[in-house]
């Protein structure tokens, strides 16, 4: 009798021993990614200097090696608008940096410069001159076109002009006729948008202008109170959808949607909301986090509001069952300028998933996004002392 029990007991116990272990397998398989994805996490929450300063140093050392390139007449590395999103972050990036550690000012305001010169140069833009039937959008500041891919650029020259002493008087002036040009055009658009290309309009483009605007206030002590009021006034009336609460993509100047509410173009354009009107960029960063998606700890931005669908296109990354890779990233200035740790934490996770840091000495990069993704994690991932007051 008692030896049957045992037998019984045994058997029992098997099956039972089968089910711990994969109960404990799964925890491990579970629990381990995300420990491993979100180890540095709340570092770059807190700004912590080394993964600030290693991500800095990597771009630093991309602009060096592009100046050297071009001093031995090197065809362009990156071209279009690559090259200009590529040195228009990296000039961001690294003002944010040198405005959350002044300490580093002598080591980077001086790059945040070369880097947003290099912004302007024509060939980044010949995509854009071409579309306007070659007209050169800096060569046309006193017509009413909005050519507001120059945003970029002005927007990257705000920052340096803001961060470095050495700033070039030239480049000043030059900047101040831009920043002029963008706010009599905005202030006489009644729907608050500005083409890029000819009868095509991105609001995220205009937050940009709006952002320009606001940091060359800051820079110069210039008071552009009633254009970004003006601005913000006409994004909540006329670009955001009121069903999502997120931006319509793309429209026309006349303020009809030739797109769907995205997520991409939400989180750039909280991003660069914050430069100029806080409450407005909190608005976009609520609705664009009400599209986090989120499973095991790991958090995922949709492109598409409840209600549209549509395959996307290169603003938007890969979609990925509707997840956008782009929205995803943007996501994760908005949440650490605004104070969302655990989201800021989820969206890391993904992005070190994907991105996989790599260090070498005191560099740090993010090996699948290369210089570009680089550029534009640096300005998220420390985005925050750029915030409007």
């Amino acid at each position: 009798m008692r030896s049957s029990t045992v037998r019984r007991l045994r058997g029992f116990r098997r099956p039972f021993a089968i089910v711990i272990a994969i109960v404990v397998a799964v925890a491990v398989a579970g629990s381990l990614p995300r420990w491993w994805c979100g180890r540095d996490a709340d570092e770059w929450y807190r700004g912590d200097p080394g993964r600030a300063r290693g991500l800095a140093e990597e771009v630093v050392a991309f602009e060096a090696d592009d100046d050297r390139w071009r001093a031995t007449g090197g065809r362009d590395r990156l071209v279009g608008m690559w090259g200009l999103l590529a040195h228009q972050m990296t000039a961001l990036g690294l003002a944010q940096v040198v405005l959350e550690h002044p300490e580093w000012r002598e080591r980077y305001a001086p790059v945040v410069t070369r880097a947003a010169t290099k912004s302007l140069l024509p060939q980044l833009r010949a995509e854009f001159t071409s579309a306007w039937q070659d007209r050169d959008g800096l060569a046309d500041l006193d017509s009413a076109d909005g050519h507001a891919y120059l945003s970029y650029p002005a927007l990257a020259l705000g920052m340096a002009r803001l961060v470095d002493p050495a700033f070039p008087a030239d480049l000043a002036v030059q900047h101040d006729a831009l920043i002029a040009a963008f706010e009599r055009r905005l202030l006489a658009s009644p729907t608050g948008l500005l083409d890029t290309f000819p009868g095509r309009a991105y609001p995220t483009d205009v937050a940009a202008v709006a952002a320009a605007i606001a940091v060359h206030g800051r820079a110069t002590g210039a008071d552009h109170t009633a254009v970004i009021a003006h601005w913000a006034q006409r994004v909540r009336a006329v670009q955001i959808d009121p069903g999502t609460g997120l931006v319509i993509q793309r429209m026309g100047v006349d303020g009809q949607a030739q797109d769907a509410p995205r997520a991409s173009g939400t989180g750039l354009a909280a991003y660069f909301a914050g430069f100029a009107d806080r409450a407005l960029a909190e608005e976009l960063a609520a609705a664009l986090f009400r599209q986090e998606r989120g499973v095991l700890g790991f958090g995922a931005i949709e492109e598409y509001g409840d209600g549209y669908d549509g395959i996307g296109d290169m603003d938007n990354g890969p979609l990925i069952l509707g997840i956008s890779v782009s929205a995803t990233g943007f996501a994760l200035a908005p949440a650490r300028a605004f104070g969302h740790r655990d989201r800021f934490t989820r969206l890391f996770r993904t992005t070190e998933l994907f991105g996989l840091s790599l260090r070498s000495g005191t560099r740090l990069r993010f090996a699948t996004g290369g210089v570009i993704g680089n550029a534009l994690l640096l300005a998220f991932l420390t985005s925050g002392p750029e915030l409007a007051r």
